[in-house]
């Protein structure tokens, strides 16, 4: 034998004089495109994640939190300082029960400070406040008028104040001087 033939000992000792793949031959080709393909597709994995660490590192700041709360005093609410209007006096009215009760209100309204034109409203519609403030309640009943329900009524007076009584004043706050209920004889 002559270095120049092919000789294949893998099977039996016969050559394979025309060159013919076998399958063992086959998959060996086959091997290197697979390797080709999954390196490609680690490749592009490692280029995605990449780009989405840089890309949120970028978004947040260079990975600072952006919901840690900054490590100062305690955040408290300053409630404004309104001016009063207590000119309404103590108004004395009925409830709507089937056996009324008598209320007896002295209301306060807040609005903003130092705003005379508000002021100068709430004077000129004095006795149109004391009407409002014996309507509204007569119009309630016992039940209506508990201090459970003190925060409701509040807000119920000054958006009727503010919508219907008021024209450019704004009512900021209600208050009661007094609020009683008395069972009548």
């Amino acid at each position: 034998m002559s270095d120049s033939e092919d000789v294949d000992l893998g099977e039996g000792g016969e050559s394979n004089p025309q060159g013919e793949k076998k399958k063992g031959a086959a998959l060996g080709g086959v091997m290197p495109n697979i390797l080709k393909f999954v390196a490609i597709g680690l490749a592009a994995l490692i280029f995605i994640v990449t780009v989405a660490v840089i890309t949120f590192s970028i978004m947040n700041k260079s990975g600072k939190s952006q919901t840690v709360a900054p490590q100062t005093e305690a955040y408290v609410a300053v409630k404004p300082v309104y001016s009063m209007f207590t000119m309404i006096g103590d108004v004395i009215t009925r409830t709507k029960d089937a056996t009324p009760w008598n209320v007896l209100v002295n209301m306060i309204i807040a609005y903003d400070l130092d705003d005379t034109a508000t002021s100068a409203e709430l004077i000129a519609r004095q006795y149109e406040l004391r009407d409002f403030v014996r309507r509204f309640f007569s119009s309630k009943t016992v039940q209506e008028l508990q201090p459970e329900n003190e925060f409701k009524l509040k807000q119920e007076i000054r958006e009727q104040l503010n919508t219907q009584i008021l024209d450019k004043a704004r009512a900021r706050e209600i208050l009661f001087d007094k609020l009683d209920l008395m069972e009548t004889n």
